[in-house]
């Protein structure tokens, strides 16, 4: 099914019926024929209320939603696919408060409604990353300068985690960024993350941070002393782009989101990287990349605030 839209209004437009959502959605998952998330065997045959699997040993029936992030949801399709169109297309993202009023839904709605679409657009790591490679960590938490004095929190600046949560990012050059919300930056935590999500000898540049001396023994290790006022060595030896990354993602916290809890931290740290890696294509493009993503990413309620 061929999608043209390039604004909210057309994407109201174009689904403005349950069937079109329905039809659309089994074209981004299946193509021309459907496959039953019971058993994966390709073939069904077409039911009142869905599909019913054409295999003997499983004869399940199922729907379009069935093994998606939009099983069970009391939401329509419609509003699904308006809330990520802005949450995709809009730069920095949009908060619950936000998509309650656009979509006229409660901010307890909205905001689960956000979580699940992170769900969605969660990181594939399957593949390593390979080539120029950056490396950096960033802490996202409140600078103590802005607080108040009774909230003030003392050795909190710089490479702290004493009020702040570290996440680590990998950025392939032409490539995409992983992130990795972790619980601290020991050399031993930093490598091993690196070991599995980047082919050995790569050639990685990281800043003169002492947790990444030890990567010179499975990589092409370059150093960038920032604290000497070097951001650039010869040629494209830099990390630049993933020092960008984090100005953008620390951005849409402070400017959309205000406050991000540690606990979903890892949740909006997906989303900006997947807004990252698309950010090359058109929306109508990424819009489609990442109904495609629905798949087995299914996000109860229950285990969202457990």
């Amino acid at each position: 099914m061929a999608t043209r839209f390039k604004n909210l209004i057309q994407v109201l437009d174009f689904f403005k019926e349950e069937n079109t959502c329905k039809e659309y959605l089994a074209a981004m998952r299946w193509g021309s024929d459907p496959a039953c998330p019971h058993c994966g065997s390709i073939g069904a045959y077409v039911t009142n209320r869905g599909y019913k699997c054409k295999s003997k040993e499983c004869a399940k029936k199922f729907t379009v939603t069935t093994g998606t992030v939009f099983e069970n949801t009391k939401i329509s399709l419609r509003y699904w696919f308006a809330a990520m169109y802005l949450c995709t297309a809009h730069k920095k993202g949009i908060s619950s408060l936000q998509l309650s009023r656009d979509l006229d839904i409660t901010q307890k709605t909205a905001w689960f409604l956000l979580h699940r679409i992170r769900e969605m657009l969660k990181q594939d790591s399957s593949k390593k990353l390979s080539g120029i490679v950056e490396i950096d960590e960033t802490y996202v938490g409140g600078k103590n300068k802005n607080r108040h004095q009774n909230k003030k929190v003392e050795g909190s600046q710089g490479r702290s985690s004493v009020d702040k949560k570290p996440v680590l990012g990998i950025l392939q050059r032409e490539g995409g960024i992983r992130t990795f919300v972790v619980d601290e930056t020991s050399s031993s935590t930093l490598t091993n993350i690196m070991v599995e999500n980047v082919e050995a000898g790569s050639d990685v540049i990281t800043d003169s941070y002492n947790s990444y001396n030890s990567l010179s023994k499975s990589f092409e290790h370059t150093k960038i002393k920032h604290m000497e006022g070097n951001y650039i060595t010869i040629g494209d030896r830099h990390t630049n782009s993933i020092e960008g990354f984090w100005s953008h993602l620390k951005r849409g916290i402070v400017g959309i989101y205000h406050y991000v809890s540690p606990k979903h931290l890892h949740r909006y740290c997906d989303e900006f990287a997947f807004r990252y890696n698309t950010r090359k294509v058109e929306d109508i493009i990424r819009f489609d990349d990442a109904i495609r993503l629905c798949d087995n990413k299914r996000l109860r309620y229950s285990d969202l605030i457990s």
